[in-house]
């Protein structure tokens, strides 16, 4: 990103922004901790607009806020600004506006804004023909694809294994000769925070759950029984575990390798250069890749926002008794599309990086008081097991895709449980990898192929790991013990699973700070990943050569917005499925595709160029050991 000065307009809503934050803050922090101060003196939507205004405020002040540059880093930062391959143009917002649909390849541009727009028209005027439709071709989706992509997960995973242990994880992105931009903490928050957004906040209290209620069939066990416990966060750990990273690191993984060794754009159809030639990326199969690819991220990113605001207005109604009406989704997307298109356009060393530092801050905090206060030694025990059996099982669940257990066996769309949950997951993953890999690949600059695996399926993994095995273990010792009925609670919301994180850590000590850290969570994690996607958004469908103008983030950053709203309002749970489904499944095969070209490159181009493995690494060693050990005094008693 191109820095920005430190004065200015900047500034001044840099200060704007505190002051909103401090005089909100001071009423929320009041109301949501010492309630019988304020009593009924606020009531109805207030509470709603006060804590948007104070999360986000204080969020949009991060992204403000000028950053200081000394004067010996001016110069390398400048450099770096126009090395970068995520910068913005930036102007007066008027003029930049007028050029954004001109700076736009039409094609990209206009094809996904036209179906989407298609569609939710007809679920609009039609909305039973419609759903029926949906229903139908997702169903089919995960009949016909279901067992294909079982295996092209498993395959992803494999591959990401070759590379972290193989020769050629000793490639260096950009040459030798070439430093990361990013200490490996930012390095690791950004693409951690990007590739995740609040789904692990929405689904951590409640995935164990429901595995719980519905023990997964692999295992055969009776619900809600001991045994279930241990099923139940396995499965919760395969879903968010290795497998599901391994989708952003093999498209992410390819388009870094041909930006930066052999000179391709930036673009998600980089992935076809083994194919295309570099020069042969303005065909139409490349603008079609890159449209699929504008159409995933949309699709992906919006139904996360439609999930959590779900999920933020049920916390909401919780702590203050405000139902949200047909005002509370429009006010929170509304709110949230304003900080996450002010981060977005305020760079990836202002916004997108201190709410991304600030969310790992926040995820931690919230996981050290959590294990503080809640159920230790359970949560230790049953997670140990959990990791066990993780392990034990991982290759029979990857392949495991029907209740007799056979492959392929059972994979009907609303009788089965793997469709429903396992298969749903990994193209949930997909829908997300083309924006999640990009991102990827243009932060990994000066990285060793081996280091970005590790980070972006390893560590990010780990991360998630333990996050699944607290809070879930945490939810189903509060359950199975009596403490709180979360999944009552649920039923009573018509199923909904955006109300389970609330009562269950109100059955905790320090419950009102849990639940003020866990409402932060939800807005932080889904702006860290809402801002980067309408930032690789507006890159995708620029003209290529052509960086994003601030105009252009703002017109992605406002129509994920509108779908967002066209999912809540319009669409319901069938919409966010069928989105997921529909844009993620050509991304799977895509996958391949890469994988397929990846391979055939380090074949052609990187034979005989010194790389190493891990394994010849650690056997190199060995007769250094040994000779050391010849060195020792062969008598030690004496």
């Amino acid at each position: 990103m191109t820095p920005t000065d430190t004065g200015g307009g900047g500034g001044a809503l840099a200060s704007a922004l505190l002051a909103a934050f401090v005089g909100s803050g001071a009423v929320v922090l009041v109301g949501f901790f010492f309630p019988a101060f304020v009593g009924g003196a606020l009531g109805g939507q207030t509470w709603l607009v006060l804590s948007l205004v104070f999360f986000g405020s204080g969020l949009g002040y991060l992204a403000a806020l000028p950053y200081e540059r000394t004067a010996s880093a001016d110069a390398a930062r400048s450099a770096d600004a126009a090395r970068s391959l995520l910068r913005v143009r930036r102007g007066g917002l008027r003029p930049v506006l007028s050029e954004a649909i001109a700076a736009h390849d039409p094609v990209v541009l206009g094809l996904p804004v036209l179906v989407f727009t298609l569609y939710f028209g007809l679920q609009t005027v039609v909305p039973p023909a419609t759903t029926a439709a949906v229903e139908s071709l997702t169903g089919a989706v995960l009949r016909g694809f279901g067992v294909p992509l079982l295996g092209i997960v498993l395959l992803s995973v494999t591959y990401c294994a070759a590379l972290l242990l193989g020769p050629w994880g000793d490639i260096k992105l950009g040459g030798e000769d070439v430093e990361p931009t990013y200490t490996y903490p930012t390095y690791f928050a950004l693409v951690f925070t990007a590739g995740i957004a609040a789904g692990i906040v929405f689904w951590g209290p409640a995935e164990a759950l429901f595995h719980y209620r519905q023990p997964p069939p692999y295992f055969d066990a009776a619900p809600q029984s001991e045994a279930a416990i241990g099923a139940a966060l396995t499965y919760a750990l395969f879903h968010w575990g290795v497998s599901a990273w391994s989708a952003y690191a093999v498209v992410g993984i390819p388009i870094a390798y041909f930006v930066f060794q052999r000179g391709a754009p930036l673009r998600v159809s980089s992935i076809l250069t083994p194919f295309l030639g570099v020069d042969g990326l303005d065909s139409p199969w490349s603008r079609l890749v890159d449209t699929l690819a504008v159409f995933a991220t949309i699709g992906g990113v919006a139904t996360s926002i439609a999930l959590v605001s779900q999920q933020f207005l049920a916390g909401v109604e919780y702590q203050w008794g405000v139902p949200p009406g047909e005002v509370g989704p429009v006010l929170f997307v509304g709110g949230m599309a304003a900080v996450y298109v002010l981060s977005s356009v305020s760079g990836l060393h202002r916004g997108i990086r201190r709410i991304a530092g600030l969310t790992v801050v926040l995820f931690g905090l919230f996981a050290v008081v959590l294990v503080a206060v809640g159920p230790r030694e359970f949560v230790f025990e049953r997670g140990a097991s959990a990791l066990g059996s993780y392990a034990l099982h991982f290759v029979p669940m990857s392949l495991y895709a029907g209740a007799d257990g056979g492959l392929g066996a059972g994979l009907v769309v609303g009788g089965s449980w793997v469709a429903e949950w396992t298969v749903w997951n990994w193209v949930w993953w997909f829908s997300w990898a083309p924006f999640a890999g990009m991102f990827l690949a243009a932060l990994s600059r000066g990285r060793r192929l081996r280091t970005v695996v590790f980070t972006s399926v390893g560590a990010t993994s780990a991360a998630t790991g333990v996050w699944f095995l607290v809070f879930g273990g945490t939810s189903l010792s509060i359950q199975h013990a009596g403490r709180a009925d979360v999944l009552a609670a649920i039923a009573d919301r018509g199923g909904s699973e955006a109300v389970a994180g609330f009562p269950l850590l109100s059955a905790l000590p320090l419950s009102e700070l849990l639940l003020f850290l866990f409402l932060a969570l939800i807005l932080v994690f889904i702006v860290t990943s809402a801002d980067t996607a309408t930032l690789i958004a507006s890159i995708l469908a620029s003209r290529r050569g052509v960086a994003p103008s601030s105009g252009s983030i703002v017109l992605w950053g406002g129509f994920q917005a509108a779908v967002a709203l066209a999912v809540i309002l319009l669409g319901g749970g069938e919409t966010l499925q069928a989105l997921a489904v529909l844009t993620g499944a050509p991304f799977a095969v895509l996958a391949v595709l890469a994988i397929v070209g990846l391979s055939l490159a380090f074949h052609r181009e990187e034979r005989g160029e010194g790389h190493t493995s891990i394994v010849r690494r650690a056997l190199r060693r060995l007769p250094d050991i040994q000779t050391h050990h010849d060195l020792d005094p062969p008598d030690r008693e004496q």
